[in-house]
């Protein structure tokens, strides 16, 4: 559950699985919070994702910092469906 709105993210069930996004993209927010918590600096996202601008990425991270158990819950979501997709893709032992 979203505590903190922020105008330039949407939380929509039909958009990439309910994961909070930037509007007007398909960006997901837990990316560019991935991104920076890794020391990404803002000027690097600006660079990586042009078309987002300042005020997009600079209120994703405060909609992640506002909202923090909805991006490591989102974060761990993926991490599960990554670890299935790459158990599927391993050959099976006989």
């Amino acid at each position: 559950m979203v505590l903190v709105p922020h105008p330039h993210v949407r939380v929509d069930a039909s958009v990439l699985g309910g994961s909070p996004y930037v509007v007007g993209s398909r960006v997901p927010v837990r990316r560019l919070w991935s991104f920076y918590r890794k020391g990404v600096s803002l000027d690097t996202l600006l660079k990586r994702f042009p078309r987002l601008g300042p005020a997009k990425i600079f209120d994703a991270l405060a909609f992640a910092y506002d909202n923090e158990e909805v991006i490591a819950a989102d974060l761990q979501r993926e991490e599960q469906l990554l670890d299935k997709v790459e158990s599927r893709a391993q050959p099976s032992k006989p």
